[in-house]
């Protein structure tokens, strides 16, 4: 065996290895944090970067938005901090909506990887603090000054020195300053633990630089997606959606064109930015309009920066897909969630029909807030808790919609019991809930039912940030749409979709998320599986789909 393919086996074995520390830095990060969302959902990202800032290997565990948001904001920072400027023991931080991940609540931290004087590479990583000051994680802010403290590229520790002087001043514009710093050390020493495995590992392979093993998993995977994309037919295609939106609904509008040298995303057309907290940074767009080309095109090729690269997205300045400062963007996930299904409308045609129907898509988290200085006249001890559910997602072809699944987030639901435990809450229902999947060959996924009181009976508040109430999942091929979410007190007064409201003492806030559309025509349903529909309870005999005969 000639050197040449002994380099691309040990380039390989080190691939590998670069997956499995990102892996260890992202659980890290999982077992360290104080945070509910990215303890028990997962919202979070970790990834190695090379000395110019190209993400290299992304962990499995996190969420696309904050992965690839987080793979152009390295970037960002070494426009900043220079490599050449950074020295071990350096930590660098920033929550800047339009150089991390989107809005305030999220928190990037950078670390460079120094082999003995030299820096080699950089480890990020993200998560999402639950409180930043401000009015809170909601919409209804107008501006970014209103929604938390904004951090910008800073120093976290610098050449191993706390920077004691920042962590004061985020200290005290939090709610829960506990969880915050502890959520900050958490990101800076999963960073620290990826570093010092990729330190081991160039040291036992010899290796005095990761650039050239970066160049070559940079090549090979973009080379690897361009022949993916090859195999499709070129040309352009176009899709909308509507959505709900804050006062009034917004249109997604995307053209996808396919050619020779990449897949370009084009969302001109879209609405206009939103006077509430619901625009997208760009980043935050790129990120899961991407990731809607990465579910069906090239899904086996590595997700970096030479994947990433031949997947363009663009958005005309202004609209809310591309937000500019000092635009609210605090629930931008809200709009952003939602660009995987507007990019695989458009991928039907050139996948022939190789795609899902309409799903939830966007996630149903809402804010829980109680206690002293939240609800008038309350003397209760304050309370702040973000809590993260699902809708059903679209059905495939071939396959039925996943139900209550965070799709295309891969957030996972937060449990009853956490909730139960780190707030004076009390969840009665949490159950399917049965007909709100789309009808179809393939049926969508259905939703769920849940419902929310106070533990001690008081009013508390509640800061929503819901989609599909207004505009339900749509099914593709024939497939019905889902039915839309619903949110109401348990007095049966309907609740907005979007904003904080108050839920009055001895009552409970209801939610039903969104079912997914179905894809297919009902009638051309398999007969066992209407039958095992029946059966589990997802569907009801009144909701069943019929064939030519009248029979379920």
């Amino acid at each position: 065996m000639g050197e040449g393919a002994l380099g691309q086996i040990q380039s390989q074995i080190i691939w590998n290895r670069l997956l499995a520390v990102v892996e260890e830095q992202a659980q890290i990060l999982v077992r360290t944090a104080f945070s509910t969302t990215v303890r028990e959902a997962g919202d979070l990202s970790a990834g190695v970067f090379d000395t110019r800032g190209r993400m290299l290997a992304q962990a499995v565990t996190g969420t696309p938005g904050h992965v690839n948001a987080m793979a152009a904001s390295v970037g960002f920072f070494l426009e900043k901090f220079p490599v050449h400027s950074l020295h071990p023991g350096d930590v660098l931080l920033t929550n800047d909506p339009w150089f991390g991940t989107g809005h305030l609540n999220d928190f990037t931290v950078v670390t460079p990887v120094f082999l003995d004087t030299k820096a080699v590479a950089l480890f990020a990583s993200t998560s999402h603090i639950a409180d930043v000051g401000g009015l809170g994680f909601g919409p209804d802010g107008r501006q970014v000054f209103e929604e938390g403290l904004n951090i910008p590229m800073s120093y976290l520790f610098k050449s191993g020195e706390l920077n004691q002087t920042l962590l004061d001043i985020i200290r005290v514009n939090v709610r829960d300053p506990r969880s915050a710093e502890g959520d900050l050390y958490s990101l800076a020493a999963c960073n620290e633990a990826g570093a010092s495995s990729l330190v081991a590992t160039m040291r036992e392979f010899g290796m005095t630089e990761l650039d050239s093993a970066g160049r070559m998993i940079v090549d090979n995977s973009r080379e690897a997606m361009l022949e993916e994309i090859r195999k499709l037919p070129f040309g352009s295609w176009r899709n909308f959606m509507t959505i709900d939106g804050y006062d009034e609904p917004v249109d997604l509008v995307c053209e996808v064109t396919i050619s020779d040298s990449g897949i370009d995303l084009d969302f001109s057309g879209t609405s206009p930015v939103c006077g509430h907290g619901i625009n997208v940074p760009l980043t935050y767009t790129q990120a899961y309009a991407s990731f809607g080309v990465r579910c069906v095109v090239g899904n086996d090729v590595p997700n970096n920066a030479g994947s990433l690269d031949v997947v363009r997205v663009t958005a005309p300045e202004g609209c809310i897909l591309n937000a500019p400062r000092p635009a609210a963007v605090s629930a931008r996930h809200v709009i952003g969630q939602m660009l995987p299904d507007v990019v695989l409308g458009c991928l039907e045609e050139p996948l022939d029909g190789c795609v899902p129907a309409e799903g939830a898509s966007c996630l149903f988290g809402p804010v829980f807030l109680g206690g002293r200085g939240m609800i008038p006249g309350s003397e209760s001890k304050p309370f702040v808790i973000n809590a993260f559910y699902a809708g059903g997602a679209g059905g495939r072809p071939g396959k039925d919609g996943l139900d209550c699944t965070a799709f295309p987030s891969g957030v996972r639901s937060t449990p009853v019991e956490i909730t139960e435990s780190t707030a004076p809450l009390i969840i009665w229902r949490k159950e399917y809930r049965p007909d709100s999947g789309g009808r179809g060959e393939s049926r969508g996924g259905v939703g769920q039912i849940m419902e929310f009181a106070h533990a001690k009976g008081e009013a508390f508040a509640v800061s929503k940030m819901f989609d599909r109430v207004k505009h339900p999942p749509r099914g593709r091929a024939g497939g019905e749409a889902g039915q839309a979410a619903r949110v109401y007190t348990s007095e049966g007064a309907p609740l907005r979709g979007l904003g904080r409201e108050i839920i009055p003492a001895g009552q409970s806030m209801i939610l039903e998320t969104a079912g997914g559309g179905g894809r297919g025509k009902p009638e051309n349903r398999d007969k066992e599986k209407k039958e095992q529909d029946l059966l589990s309870g997802l569907v009801s005999a009144a909701g069943a789909p019929t064939n030519s005969d009248g029979d379920p």
